[in-house]
């Protein structure tokens, strides 16, 4: 699955869409003290509230956002569970009965359950339905549009959103002309930041994958493993932070600690013309340990050789085949999302500009320097050039 074709399934959640149709959803009100359910609700989604309708979508929406291995990861089913998640998901999605959907996502509420802590009370939202994707782009000079032939793509999602507690307030009644304390006791369901979730069946090639599933996290990077494992029953997939932390280890492994910003920028510049380079393509680009001692060598890095490489894999990874997405193992290029921070100050730069920061030793002290092309104004003053 990639990433247009999540955007294609996140557009289509809007009312009144002729590519969306939901037929359920169910509701079910988990209790933090006892792991519980206390309520469960189904009902055809045409007859839920416009409004509420709304609520829902953009939930729904604001599940599948994200970025692919960090917030949005496709994961296999394992090949031997004890009662399979994969089994009742297929069997929910292939059944016209409403009440046996109902039951199997029940079903999987109960695995949910299982040595379950949460520290708030949960809502767990499910919703079985069907999206529509043409075979073709739309012509509009043709006589037919691409809307003529279209795959189904029945679908099942979940939705897990925490509860918090209204605010007490102090309120003004205009009848009784009084101030009033007002206590709410219903808790507020926070539908706009979703805890987790899953798309079922993944997506390849325009193709549902009943085999896969596209599990979504409310914290980039940090998947819930017993929520893949003991409810999804499902192969835990590395993240783009874990990935990071290879390559980083590996280029250490060849390089040493230490690295100038020149080097380390000329590695990341060159790491971002693969990312580049493979923009339009199906499948990300991805770095093999070939790739990576092209990259190294081309940035300066000393004595470095394919064979040093191959057993660099193999000491971090324990695969010297392993395929690392090269858009995972550097930061974003072009924002500054590098941060270099001191007890003094936290520098922020982006990939492409770390080059012009460098630490010196200057009268014994360490300090960092950072070119600059125009003059630099702090709280309105031109700060003096100093000749070092």
């Amino acid at each position: 699955m990639n990433k247009k074709e999540v955007a294609h399934i996140r557009k289509q959640f809007k009312l009144d869409h002729d590519l969306m149709n939901i037929y359920d959803i169910l509701n079910v009100y988990i209790m933090k003290e006892t792991s519980e359910i206390y309520h469960w609700e189904r009902l055809p989604f045409g007859l839920v509230d416009r409004e509420k309708q709304e609520l829902y979508m953009g939930n729904f929406k604001k599940l599948l956002t994200g970025e692919l291995d960090h917030k949005l990861f496709e994961l296999k089913f394992q090949e031997e569970a004890e009662e399979p998640a994969r089994v009742m998901l297929h069997q929910g999605l292939v059944t016209g009965d409403p009440e046996e959907w109902q039951d199997l996502m029940m079903m999987l509420v109960d695995k949910m359950l299982v040595d379950a802590k949460y520290e708030k009370d949960m809502v767990v939202t499910f919703v079985r339905g069907q999206y529509y994707r043409p075979t073709k782009a739309r012509n509009e000079e043709a006589e037919e549009s691409g809307k003529d032939e279209m795959f189904a793509h029945p679908f099942i999602l979940c939705s897990v959103n925490s509860t918090e507690q209204q605010r007490k307030n102090l309120m003004f009644d205009y009848v009784e002309r009084e101030f009033k304390y007002n206590i709410i006791v219903d808790p507020i369901i926070k539908l706009s930041s979703p805890e987790q979730g899953f798309f079922y069946p993944s997506v390849t090639d325009n193709y549902s994958d009943v085999n896969r599933v596209l599990y979504c996290t409310g914290k980039s990077n940090y998947p819930d493993p017993q929520f893949i494992e003991q409810v999804l029953n499902a192969e835990r997939s590395v993240t783009a932070l874990e990935e990071r932390s290879f390559f980083e280890d590996i280029v250490k492994e060849l390089a040493g600690e230490q690295l100038d910003t020149t080097t380390l920028a000329q590695v990341y510049e060159e790491i971002q013309q693969v990312i580049e380079g493979g923009e339009g393509e199906e499948e990300p680009p991805k770095l093999d340990y070939k790739d990576v001692e092209r990259v190294l060598a081309s940035s300066g890095v000393e004595n470095v050789t394919a064979e040093k490489v191959e057993r660099a894999f193999e000491t971090v990874i324990d695969d010297k085949y392993y395929e690392m997405k090269a858009s995972s193992v550097i930061p974003k290029y072009t924002t500054k999302s590098i941060k270099i921070e001191t007890k003094v100050a936290t520098i922020s730069v982006s990939p492409q500009d770390l080059r012009y920061v460098k630490q010196v030793n200057y009268q014994g002290k360490r300090c960092i320097m950072i070119e600059v092309d125009e003059e630099v104004v702090i709280e309105g003053f031109t700060l003096n050039t100093e000749t070092l």
